[in-house]
């Protein structure tokens, strides 16, 4: 088993930046993929950017150029830096990751961006 566990989510006004954190522990030899989604009330949930164990990042359309993904294979932890936020991007923030053939996923932590 694997356990995710998100901190970093608050309250923020348009334009300002929030850090995302992401803890894995458990059975966490060997990582694959680490990346975070979200979901905004009434929507799906979805993809907002990942990272390899190689360190090579993925990003959604809409967050490219604001948000950027990092991750720490020796602390299995997978951080996302939100800059230029918008209203939009209001949601819960999931964290993701894939091991051995499973995804998992943490619980979430809400982001609420004020115009």
């Amino acid at each position: 088993q694997v356990q995710l566990v998100e901190s970093g989510g608050g309250l923020v006004q348009a334009g300002g930046s929030l850090r995302l954190s992401c803890a894995a522990s458990g059975s966490i030899f060997s990582i694959g993929d680490m990346g975070w989604y979200r979901q905004a009330p009434g929507t799906q949930r979805e993809f907002v950017a990942r990272i390899t164990s190689a360190g090579n990042p993925n990003y959604a359309d809409s967050v490219k150029g604001r948000f950027t993904i990092s991750r720490d294979n020796a602390k299995n932890t997978v951080v996302l830096q939100m800059n230029s936020l918008k209203p939009e991007d209001t949601a819960v923030y999931y964290c993701h990751a894939y091991v051995r053939s499973m995804h998992y996923w943490g619980k979430g932590t809400l982001v609420t961006v004020s115009s």
